[in-house]
């Protein structure tokens, strides 16, 4: 590697590296502040609080990669227009240096996005959910104070009557109204939690569990016990998808194996591959509009940062809404930058003088 290409792959690499640090430290305060709720209601300490808002960070670390990347290299660009170097890197012929640096930021993006969607978001929501079910077992059988109801999660509310001596619960009562479809009451004289090592199960006993429709149905069903896995309680109706929890290999493995490739699977795939699509398109794009020089100043100076998030903002916005997939967004910023750097890059002819 040049050394000129070095230096600015080393230039781009740090400035988006320390963006992304500090994006997702703001954003890990942000979900400590949103999930409080583990402390002053739960009774669970700071380190566990902390804990689960880390587990929470990789889908929002994925969604703001690219955009980190793409301020980094528009800050180092600008920066190195501002002082005049990015001139004598054309005038100089060093854009294939440019290029290959540009190349360099792109590749270790993917990498770094893509280990992300694969591996390490898979392993954060198994162990959210994990952590998220010990909450809500130790809320029910140490934590719940009797007489005052406790929303475990959003849509879950717990009541209990009492504690025995031994830790059994009285007078048992959860109203589930996650489902909008499907309301689920249970209600039993006692109750108690057990482990098996990996999964926690709430055990109830002589009582009713109630399903009230949207449609004004209602029916019960008496039970002398009933078996109810925590998960079940404390887990949000929209993160029960199993496959969420599980890396890329293995799902595909499984898939090849079985010969089953199910729509939610290819969908799935296709969302963690589209992130390495949209590093590339914006690396490609931040060089396509600041990677030329221009003596041109701007009425209305508007902050390159903006421009990355209105360019992130409408890739999203072609992504949702295209039958095509969620890498349209993606294919669309590699096709925009692509035909915008053929053109800037075109040899142009030289003025030819005329003699008066």
């Amino acid at each position: 590697m040049k050394r000129l290409t070095a230096y600015l792959a080393r230039l781009f690499v740090t400035d988006a590296l320390i963006l992304f640090g500090v994006v997702c430290f703001l954003l890990w305060l942000v979900n400590c502040l949103r999930s409080f709720d583990v402390v002053s209601v739960k009774g669970q300490s700071i380190w566990v609080l902390g804990v689960q808002a880390l587990y929470t960070m990789p889908p929002l670390a994925i969604a703001f990669f690219y955009v980190c990347v793409g301020i980094g290299l528009a800050r180092a660009l600008q920066a190195l227009q501002a002082n005049r170097e990015l001139h004598i890197i054309h005038t100089s012929y060093g854009l294939g240096s440019l290029w290959r640096a540009t190349a360099v930021v792109a590749g270790a993006g993917v990498v770094g996005v893509l280990l992300l969607s694969n591996f390490v978001e898979p392993y954060a929501y198994r162990k959210l959910n994990a952590l998220s079910a010990s909450i809500a077992a130790d809320l029910v059988s140490s934590t719940l104070r009797p007489g005052r109801f406790t929303q475990v999660t959003p849509g879950v509310v717990l009541l209990i009557g009492g504690r025995g001596p031994d830790g059994e619960i009285r007078e048992f009562f959860a109203d589930d109204r996650r489902d909008p479809e499907m309301r689920r009451t249970y209600i039993a004289d006692s109750a108690r939690v057990a482990s098996d090592g990996q999964t926690y199960v709430l055990e109830l006993r002589n009582g009713t569990l109630q399903y009230n429709s949207d449609k004004g149905r209602f029916s019960e069903i008496t039970f002398g016990r009933y078996d109810v896995n925590v998960d079940q309680l404390s887990q949000p109706i929209g993160q029960s998808n199993p496959m969420l929890e599980r890396d890329t290999p293995s799902l595909v493995g499984e898939a090849m194996a079985t010969g089953r490739w199910s729509p939610a699977l290819l969908t799935l795939l296709a969302n963690r591959m589209a992130e390495g699509l949209r590093v590339i398109g914006m690396a490609m794009m931040m060089l396509a509009l600041m990677g030329f020089p221009s003596g041109r100043r701007a009425r209305i100076p508007v902050p390159m940062e903006a421009g990355v998030l209105l360019i992130a903002f409408g890739e999203r916005g072609i992504s949702a809404y295209s039958p095509l997939g969620t890498a349209t967004g993606a294919l669309a910023m590699i096709v925009i930058a692509g035909v915008a750097l053929l053109v800037r890059t075109r040899p142009r002819a030289l003025p030819v003088a005329v003699a008066p």
